[in-house]
């Protein structure tokens, strides 16, 4: 029930958006400059945090600084699904709602290329804390978008609903909600400074987390 309760929140949001073919656009063109090769000699480069921040520029140009329409295309350009799947009331049955995302090989190389070494307390393997740019940036949106509620964490809880669902963790990852709330820190200082970047909102994590383990 809270899976579809979030979902039907997050709908509400990609229903209202203006252009759904605009919102398209920018999820493919977010999801093939990850995928690109100029993307990762920029990692290489520059490192993941940097080019996070650079995911984030990117996408504020397509959209011509509509900074509202680059973070839903950025929380739906990162995250590592296809699909989400819905549960119907009563009938105990589940319907797999396709999201907005890219064809099937931009897609599988985009997963491959998005940055996964975001904290000083990014698990060290293959995988890192490659979920946490959509938490991130999903929440940004929601906050960014919030002038009356406050929505932010309901889209930490939408992410961790279907992670649960496709089996990828089991129970709820503690650092997820620690990342949404950062999210939301990002969406609500983008109202008042435009240039602000992810990174900075990651250092303060990454200082905070010295700071506990020191």
């Amino acid at each position: 029930m809270k899976l579809l309760i979030i979902l039907y929140i997050f709908l509400l949001f990609q229903n209202n958006f203006p252009q759904q073919s605009e919102l398209s656009k920018t999820v493919n063109y977010i999801s093939s400059y990850i995928a690109s090769e100029h993307f990762v000699n920029l990692r290489n480069d520059v490192g993941d945090v940097s080019a996070a921040d650079s995911i984030f520029i990117q996408a504020t140009k397509f959209t011509n600084g509509n900074i509202s329409d680059a973070l839903l295309a950025l929380m739906l350009a990162t995250v590592p699904y296809r699909e989400v799947p819905i549960q119907i009331p009563f009938l105990n049955t589940i319907v797999n709602y396709p999201l907005t995302a890219a064809d099937e090989t931009t897609f599988l190389k985009k997963n491959d290329n998005l940055p996964r070494f975001l904290f000083l307390d990014s698990p060290q393997n293959d995988y890192g804390d490659k979920d946490k740019l959509a938490h991130f940036f999903g929440s940004a949106f929601l906050s960014y978008e919030s002038h009356i509620f406050d929505l932010g964490k309901l889209i930490g809880y939408f992410v961790e609903a279907f992670e649960e669902s496709f089996k990828v963790q089991s129970s709820v990852d503690i650092r997820d909600l620690d990342v949404n709330d950062y999210g939301r820190l990002f969406g609500n200082l983008l109202q008042e400074n435009k240039d602000l970047l992810p990174s900075q909102i990651f250092l303060i994590r990454s200082i905070r987390f010295l700071r506990v383990t020191i």
